[in-house]
């Protein structure tokens, strides 16, 4: 007798962007939980109120994400897969997604490729759109603070 196993796999999702600051740079502001409670939100009526990230193989990070009326709010969480200074960050989400971010050193800029797993809840756009908003409201951080 042989036993079937159905595994599905969760569609993939790439989102990117350039930002025009050095990679260290770019790094720190990824990476510093008092730097990403400026940038994490997807839309300006969102907010990041408080981030912890204990970055490396093992560590975990959170993220509290809250509608700045108080209506609603998530902790976003996981634990680090693999981290390569200044490189990548691959890491799994509390509901078992993974997720990895590149970064490309191009000179005065940075590349930023995040490939994440969708989840089931929300229309893939839908997803997309989000986590492209998130890493657009990085880019205008970084850049903001460059050019400041």
């Amino acid at each position: 007798m042989i036993l079937h196993m159905e595994t599905t796999r969760a569609e993939k999702i790439i989102v990117e962007t350039i930002v025009n600051a050095s990679l260290p740079k770019t790094w720190d502001a990824w990476t510093n939980p008092v730097v990403i409670v400026r940038w994490n939100a997807a839309s300006d009526n969102w907010h990041t109120t408080r981030a912890e990230n204990d970055l490396r193989p093992g560590g975990a990070f959170l993220s509290r994400m809250e509608a700045k009326d108080g209506s609603f709010g998530f902790d976003f969480i996981g634990i680090y897969d693999k981290v390569i200074l200044n490189q990548l960050i691959e890491y799994t989400l509390a509901d078992n997604r993974k997720v990895s971010v590149t970064f490309y050193d191009v000179g005065e800029f940075t590349k930023i490729i995040e490939i994440f797993e969708a989840e089931t809840e929300n229309p893939i756009e839908l997803q997309k759109m989000g986590w492209q908003a998130i890493l657009d409201n990085f880019k205008k951080h970084v850049e903001a603070k460059m050019m400041g």
